[in-house]
């Protein structure tokens, strides 16, 4: 077809005024506000001139900002490891060889090295996160068995516990003389602990519990530590107390047991105690997961973890709390710091995955114009948008979790009940939102790097195998985020009935009102950069979408109860319910991230950080633009207008990305991908070098 051709000067004149007006609106959304009202002449090149310009970052001053104050406590994690290579795990190892090497670097860490993660669960809980996330980095299944030795075990023997107890285990967990398991999931019963199945009857003429596995589906199973390694469990059971009327005995709800396993010299499994190995999995193999049957097992009544409830010589039962709801409730809040460390965890994985990612993206070239020299595959706007608001997330995730790390401390020290039901939502909705977004990112990493992401030298296949479990255990995340959606219209009820907010819903308690309110046409129409990057404007808009989704599923569910009942209007509205507290727990991460760069006392540090902020925020705002669009609380240009700044924070970020990753301070010898060192020119070097060359 024939293009037309103008037939006049005035229509020239109307189609250059036309493009320069476009060029200008285009340069207001892009460019930084220097260049805001340029004309339209001129803006072409100042955009020239500023896709050319860097931010100028300060690594160190960054990376001390970022690590904080256990930065060499995680450096004597590193050099220790580094300095034994026969306990680093090596790239083909069997199930068996995993699992002993395992038990050999965590008693190194702790008998060679001098490296106590037990005194800190209770006392330093942000030191003990700090040495499980260097831990994790050496080998994700030693995190985990040192998890479960000292959080899980450990950290129940010192929660649920009381003096005597402490006394009489505390040194054998710290020392590791005492691997212990946490017995709590069932075969048939994961998620709904409230559910198991497990009893332990007193018997008051021996003074004595009796452990029962009353089925198959009562088996506890997936119990890390169990298979090989572990002299004793911690066993979650249903606490049946003798009676003297036609039921015989009284279920007093769930309880924690100590419950020796094996013998102390000969290892093997103590009298009534069946054991037997998980056997493979898809990934952490070098955790011996086993299943255990209890028939008939007596323990002394002592060994009850009797913090919240107690079993006197008579068989009468006491506790400070008054029914079998408080008590299970009080039990899981002081097991919390499970999750916590999951979700910290799981952003030390992700750091890894980025860095090599994004090293090697910038190392790889391939094609370029017609004639000119290849570029690199990060210069591609599609590995941009892979990579860049990925590496945002990564800086959000990091300052999110350290807050939520920072405030189980004070949890553990002033044991505020507003704090204590903070922690529990947030690090429910962190441990679930973080784990699924860096599961994901994983497999993207691979497929960024191609071929070569592929090789097991370079380690995706590994940590993503490692790491997708995170997103079971410790809590289901689909369950963890219904907890979350629970509490906020928990909230919201009381918002409405004039009660107060705890801490982290302040948005709820301060503005709910404005945030349900219609958009302003004004503002909806505002496109300028400034606006768009103002921490105000972002803010606003995440708490406006979740401020919107909590009042809506609140009216469908009290739609659909009056039919379907309280738990089928809930299945008829979960997916809903589901978005709701992912919108809630990304509007905590902004805001921790903005108060993180307004913080940070370095002033380029602070630039770099405003840049990945404003990344994270237009990412998330564009990646649900639809709901935005349908309330009209966007307008079409200003989608538009944060479409372009997305594609334009993406590439302003590429400017910056390898001293962005090399923040994160970690050594070559713990990253351990050929792909991903520092060091440009060493890694195709050390790569051939694994082949043979």
């Amino acid at each position: 077809m024939e293009s037309r051709q103008p037939n006049s000067t005035d229509e020239i004149d109307l189609d250059h005024a036309t493009s320069a007006r476009r060029i200008q609106r285009l340069s207001s959304h892009l460019n930084p506000p220097l260049l805001d009202g340029a004309g339209a002449e001129t803006a072409v090149s100042l955009m020239a001139c500023a896709a050319r310009a860097k931010l100028e970052v300060d690594t160190e001053q960054l990376s001390k900002y970022m690590r904080g104050r256990y930065r060499d406590v995680q450096q004597g994690v590193y050099d220790y490891f580094n300095s034994r290579h026969e306990l680093q795990t090596p790239i083909e190892i069997s199930k068996d060889e995993h699992r002993e090497l395992c038990m050999r670097q965590l008693m190194g860490l702790v008998r060679e090295a001098g490296i106590r993660p037990f005194r800190y669960v209770v006392d330093d809980p942000a030191k003990y996160f700090a040495i499980l996330e260097a831990v994790g980095s050496v080998d994700m299944s030693l995190g985990i068995k040192m998890g479960v030795q000292f959080s899980l075990w450990g950290g129940s023997v010192l929660n649920l516990g009381t003096k005597k107890h402490r006394d009489k285990y505390f040194e054998g967990i710290d020392n590791v003389e005492y691997p212990g398991c946490f017995a709590m999931t069932e075969l048939h019963h994961g998620s709904n602990v409230q559910g198991i199945q497990t009893v332990a009857t007193f018997d008051p003429m021996k003074d004595e519990f009796v452990v029962d596995t009353p089925n198959d589906g009562a088996i506890k199973w997936w119990i890390g530590n169990a298979a090989v390694h572990g002299k004793f469990a911690t066993v979650f059971a249903k606490l049946m107390l003798p009676t003297h009327d036609t039921k015989g005995v009284s279920d007093m709800g769930v309880h924690a047991f100590i419950v020796p396993i094996r013998d102390m010299k000969t290892n093997k499994p103590l009298p009534g105690v069946q054991i037997h190995d998980c056997g493979h999995k898809v990934g952490l193999n070098g955790v011996d997961n086993g299943a255990l049957r209890f028939r008939s097992v007596r323990i002394p009544r002592d060994n009850l973890l009797n913090r919240f409830g107690d079993v006197a010589r008579d068989g009468k039962y006491t506790s400070p709390l008054p029914s079998i709801n408080k008590r299970f409730a009080a039990t899981l809040g002081e097991l919390v710091g499970g999750r916590v460390g999951l979700a910290y965890s799981s952003v030390g994985v992700l750091k890894i995955a980025v860095i090599i990612a994004v090293r090697y993206s910038l190392l790889r070239q391939q094609f370029g114009p017609p004639k000119q020299p290849e570029i690199s595959i990060l210069d591609y706007q599609s590995q941009q948008h892979k990579l860049m608001p990925m590496l945002a997330s990564t800086y959000a995730f990091h300052f999110a979790t350290s807050h939520l790390v920072d405030t189980y401390g004070e949890m553990k020290k002033t044991h505020d009940e507003e704090l204590v039901g903070d922690v529990h939502v947030l690090s429910a909705g962190l441990k679930a939102y973080v784990t699924s977004y860096t599961a994901k990112s994983l497999s993207t990493c691979r497929e960024a790097c191609g071929g070569h992401g592929y090789a097991a030298v370079n380690r995706f296949g590994s940590l993503r195998n490692d790491h997708d479990i995170f997103q079971t255990f410790e809590g289901d995340n689909t369950v963890l985020l219904q907890q979350v959606a629970g509490y906020l219209l928990k909230q919201y009820k009381e918002k409405f009935q004039g009660g107060t907010l705890s801490v982290t819903w302040n948005y709820l308690r301060e503005s709910m009102n404005f945030y349900l309110s219609q958009p302003n046409p004004v503002t909806a129409r505002w496109e300028g950069q400034d606006h768009l990057r103002d921490p105000k404007f972002q803010l606003d808009a995440f708490r406006y979408r979740t401020s919107r989704l909590l009042q809506s599923v609140a009216v469908r569910l009290q739609k659909h109860s009056k039919t379907l009942g309280s738990f089928g209007a809930w299945n008829r509205c979960l997916n809903h319910l589901l978005t709701l507290a992912e919108s809630h727990i990304e509007t905590v991460i902004l805001a921790k991230f903005i108060d993180a760069v307004r913080s940070c006392p370095d002033e380029k540090s602070r630039a770099a950080l405003k840049l990945v902020c404003d990344l994270y925020a237009m990412d998330r705002i564009w990646n649900d633009i639809g709901t935005y669009r349908n309330v009209d609380y966007v307008a079409p240009n200003k989608a538009k207008a944060i479409h372009k700044l997305t594609e334009y924070l993406c590439f302003q970020v590429k400017n910056v990305a390898k001293e962005m990753v090399d923040a994160f301070d970690l050594p070559d010898y713990v990253t351990r991908a050929p792909i991903g060192m520092q060091a440009a020119e060493d890694a195709y070097t050390v790569y051939t070098q694994y082949a043979g060359f």
